[in-house]
C-alpha cells in the first residue's frame, strides 16, 4: 500500500496547489455562486477523469510519444488559457464582460470545466507520473483501480470543496469588495499559464 499513499499524496498537492482550473473554480464561487462552481468543478474532475482512464489504457503513453498531437494540444490550451486571460481582464476593468465571463447554466459551467482540463497537456504528464508511483511493475489490476477511485474521491474532495468554500457568504462579500483586484490577479495567472504553454519547449 506504500506505493499507493505516495500516489494519493502527489495526486492530492497536484490537485490542491493553484493554478488554472482552481482559480476558475474560485472564481465562479465568488462571482457566480455555489451551483455553477460545483458545475465547473464536476467538468474539471470529469476531464481529470478522462486523462486517467486514457492513460490506463496506454493512450497518454502514445500521445506524450506523439510530439505533434502533443504539440495541438498544447496550442489549443494555451489558446484557451489566453481567451480566459482576456475575458478576466476584461472583466476586471469593468468593460462589460462580466456576464459573458460567468457561466449562464450549469451545463455551460460544466463544460468550461472539462474543457479547461481536457486542453491541459499537463494533466497527461501528471497521470503518467501518478500511475508510474500507484502501479509499479508486477501491480495487479486491484491496484489500478485502487489509484483510479482514490484520486477520483480526492479530486471530488478537494475541487468541490474550493467550490464550497468559495462560495461562502463572507468569502464572497469579501470578494465583492475586491473584485477588480482578485479579476485582474486571476487574469495575469491565467495569461502566465496560457503563454507558458504556447512557448515553453
Amino acid at each position: 500500500m506504500s506505493h499507493l499513499l505516495l500516489a494519493y499524496i502527489a495526486y492530492f498537492l497536484a490537485v490542491a496547489s493553484p493554478g488554472p482550473s482552481t482559480l476558475a473554480i474560485m472564481g465562479a464561487a465568488m462571482g457566480s455562486g455555489r451551483r455553477m462552481a460545483l458545475a465547473l468543478a464536476a467538468g474539471v474532475v470529469s476531464g481529470s477523469l478522462v486523462w486517467a482512464g486514457l492513460t490506463a489504457l496506454g493512450v497518454g503513453a502514445l500521445l506524450m510519444g506523439a510530439a505533434r498531437l502533443l504539440w495541438g494540444l498544447k496550442i489549443l490550451g494555451g489558446l484557451y488559457l489566453l481567451y480566459l486571460a482576456w475575458k478576466t481582464l476584461r472583466a476586471a476593468a469593468g468593460q462589460g464582460a462580466v456576464a459573458s465571463l460567468r457561466p449562464q447554466s450549469s451545463g455551460q459551467a460544466y463544460r468550461r470545466g472539462l474543457l479547461l482540463h481536457l486542453t491541459n497537456p499537463k494533466a497527461i504528464l501528471g497521470w503518467a507520473a501518478i500511475f508510474t508511483l500507484g502501479v509499479p511493475e508486477g501491480a495487479g489490476a486491484g491496484d489500478m483501480a485502487l489509484l483510479f477511485a482514490g484520486c477520483a474521491g480526492l479530486g471530488v474532495c478537494v475541487n468541490f470543496g474550493y467550490a464550497l468554500g468559495f462560495s461562502a457568504s463572507l468569502v464572497v462579500a469579501r470578494y465583492q469588495r475586491a473584485r477588480r483586484w482578485i479579476e485582474g490577479a486571476m487574469a495575469a495567472v491565467f495569461a502566465a499559464a496560457g503563454l507558458r504553454l504556447l512557448f515553453l519547449r
